[in-house]
């Protein structure tokens, strides 16, 4: 069964800082980019960021660049998301989710339930 548990969502304040965990089972870690995909109100949702482990690359959108930094855990197929510098903007559900590695960010073949980032300004 394939599962992507999230945990690490909250309530900060702007300027603050949240990490995000996932942790992936039920299919190979590597043959997927892990990462996060966000609903923000008013806007669609949207790849955040990803990690391809099978070449160690990271992917951004270009507004959480310079602000989030994703990491792997490949030892317990867990991925995590340090958001620092945290936006009214950047509050939504975010849920874990397997790109393909083809179209990082883009494409999702499996999601979490997700979990709430609020951001208060």
């Amino acid at each position: 069964e394939v599962q992507l548990v999230e945990s690490g969502g909250g309530l900060v304040q702007a300027g603050g800082s949240l990490r995000l965990s996932c942790t992936a089972s039920g299919f190979t870690f590597d043959d997927y980019c892990i990462g996060w995909i966000r609903q923000t109100p008013g806007k669609e949702r949207e790849g955040v960021s990803c990690f391809s482990n099978s070449d160690d690359t990271s992917y951004y959108v270009d507004s959480v660049k310079g602000r989030f930094t994703i990491s792997s855990d490949n030892a317990k197929n867990t991925v995590y998301l340090q958001m620092n510098d945290l936006k009214a903007e950047d509050t939504g559900d975010y849920n874990c989710a397997a790109f393909d590695r083809a179209a990082p960010l883009e494409r999702v073949f499996y999601w979490g339930k997700g979990t709430q980032v609020t951001v208060s300004a």
